[in-house]
């Protein structure tokens, strides 16, 4: 099979990737609407992109174009720790760093060691850790770091001089794999953190009351929620549509009636699918 993911090489998503699909082709996409966008034109089976970190929160893009192509459903999510490691080129030394460069988030995720560590060295955005580790790689006349995984060390040859410098020991990644075919995913070699559904609802109109009758639906069912997230539509001030996730097996004969009052309620429902949560290793 051909699987889209986030690129560039060395990114997480690609670490995520390797791991979900190990015997497939890999194919590296410049942002998260490619990788969508590929799924649904059929050049790939499936993708693999990030849907949330335990630090940043919602990765937001993945939220709307899962809500604008509703033939896009999820097979699977999987958790993994992120790491974050300090590097330069062989050819120079620490003392000699003059900038760091890496993605917003990893440089907003190892803040304080940075400031601790390097506070009068200037910090630079770049379009991702993998992408700054490269540049590092290809440029040893400059005196520069890089803040990426492991795997970006290796690939480009570059020294870790610190590691683990993410502020935060319960730093994880949540990833989706996503396809049309709308069949839960299966991977024995990987274990497994449980079963979830996700779904896509949009209320009719905004009126006093109406997102109390839609979590009802789950209340009163006994229906665990672990997540519930509003996304503007962009249709104007006020108008939104709901990313729910609810926890267990999807029993057959509860769960749909769910489904059933919901649209009984008028709002548009997408159901995206019952998946396992894998975990996986940084």
């Amino acid at each position: 099979m051909k699987i889209a993911f986030l690129g560039p090489q060395a990114s997480f998503t690609q670490l995520a990737a390797t791991q979900l699909f190990a015997d497939d082709e890999l194919l590296p996409k410049a942002n998260i609407l490619d990788c969508f966008t590929a799924v649904e034109n059929g050049e790939a089976d499936k993708a693999v992109v990030p849907l949330e970190n335990s630090i940043e929160g919602t990765v937001s893009m993945t939220l709307d174009y899962l809500y604008k192509i509703p033939e896009i459903k999820i097979e699977a999510e999987a958790v993994m720790p992120i790491a974050h490691h300090l590097m330069i080129h062989p050819a120079n030394e620490i003392h000699e760093i003059e900038k760091i460069y890496s993605h917003p988030q990893a440089l907003a995720q190892s803040f304080h060691f940075l400031n601790t560590n390097f506070r009068d060295v200037q910090k630079q955005d770049f379009s991702s850790t993998a992408a700054a580790a490269k540049y590092i790689s290809e440029n040893p006349d400059l005196k520069r770091a890089a803040v990426a995984n492991q795997f970006a060390a290796h690939l480009y040859g570059l020294k870790i001089i610190n590691r683990n410098i993410q502020d935060f020991e319960q730093n994880h990644t949540r990833f989706i794999v996503i396809s049309k075919q709308n069949t839960p995913y299966m991977n024995k070699n990987l274990s497994v953190l449980g079963e979830k559904s996700g779904l896509l609802i949009t209320l009719p109109e905004d009126h006093p009351g109406g997102l109390h009758q839609v979590l009802s639906v789950f209340a009163w069912r006994k229906m665990n929620l672990s997540k519930i997230e509003s996304r503007t539509l962009k249709t104007g001030l006020g108008n939104y549509f709901f990313f729910i996730t609810v926890v267990g097996k999807w029993d057959a004969v509860l769960y749909e009636n769910a489904l059933k009052e919901l649209i009984a309620l008028n709002t548009e429902v997408d159901f995206l699918g019952s998946y396992r949560e894998y975990l996986l290793k940084s």
